[in-house]
């Protein structure tokens, strides 16, 4: 009895001891993987200057959504352990700018707002784990941050798409989404799992929310995907339902990465928003099962 109480009082103290993470600052201690989880693909950012072109590559320009960003790499820069992607109000060329196009990519001579999109497309892909993102969003209007992956087989929304976070405007409120898609059989229309988190339910908890760094993480495996937010489950996804029309689950091949800030559309308006913008990526950690 003794030594059971011993064990106790020890082990109390030693959590009373481990050092606690800052809300408002990055996180620079070791990642250190749960029991059973092993440590596969991670990104500290811990150069400053342009991120690693090893694990990350970009799109670029008018891309999706008839959004009112054109991406370029200039606005992904690492600083003091943080990735920071940048919105600016700035005249950018259209590179890709073709007259008298009906793609709208190419009908628009520039853009009015540039930011930058980061992909592991390319350099790096995952089937099933538990992905942790730490991350700081900007919640003013006209802005559409995200963390999200898109298989590797198959047009989208075939090819599977999971968003980890997404932060815009639904129905003129600021919320959070957690949400899985897949095929429906007809081009370009998916069948989504969505969920919906009022902005203004979670600052009301907690009214200096925006400032703080807040861990995303997604647990995939062979039955679910689950998606959380400080710990707090939002969504969850079961596979034996999420079966393309053709008999494939696009859950159950890799996935790749996609950190991004949109700006318009479903964010709303940004021309009352003040820029630069930016939002701040602590850390990326994907960890499969041993």
């Amino acid at each position: 009895m003794k030594l059971l109480i011993s064990t106790i009082i020890f082990l109390i103290f030693a959590s009373a001891c481990q050092p606690k993470v800052d809300p408002y600052q990055p996180d620079d201690k070791v990642p250190e993987p749960d029991k059973g989880w092993k440590l596969v693909w991670n990104d500290e950012f811990p150069a400053d200057g342009v991120p690693d072109s090893v694990k990350w590559n970009y799109e670029l320009g008018f891309v999706r959504n008839q959004e009112l960003q054109y991406y370029q790499k200039e606005n992904a820069i690492c600083s003091k352990g943080v990735l920071l992607i940048g919105g600016r109000r700035e005249k950018v060329k259209n590179e890709a700018f073709e007259p008298g196009s009906s793609d709208w990519r190419r009908s628009r001579d520039s853009a009015d707002y540039t930011s930058a999109c980061l992909i592991t497309k390319g350099r790096a892909h995952w089937r099933y784990g538990r992905f942790e993102i730490r991350a700081r969003i900007d919640t003013c209007l006209g802005l559409w941050p995200a963390i999200w992956t898109l298989g590797v087989q198959k047009e989208w929304p075939s090819n599977g798409e999971i968003d980890i976070m997404e932060y815009y405007r639904s129905k003129g409120k600021p919320v959070i989404l957690a949400n899985t898609a897949w095929g429906s059989g007809e081009r370009w229309k998916a069948i989504w799992n969505t969920r919906i988190h009022p902005l203004e339910e979670i600052t009301g908890r907690d009214n200096q929310w925006a400032e703080k760094f807040h861990l995303w993480r997604m647990d995939w495996d062979e039955s679910f995907i689950r998606i959380y937010l400080d710990g707090t489950l939002l969504n969850e996804t079961d596979l034996s339902l999420t079966v393309n029309p053709d008999g494939f689950n696009p859950f159950h091949q890799p996935v790749y990465l996609l950190l991004n800030l949109a700006i318009g559309e479903n964010g709303g308006d940004p021309s009352g928003t003040s820029f630069p913008v930016r939002y701040e990526i602590d850390y990326v950690r994907i960890f499969q099962k041993e």
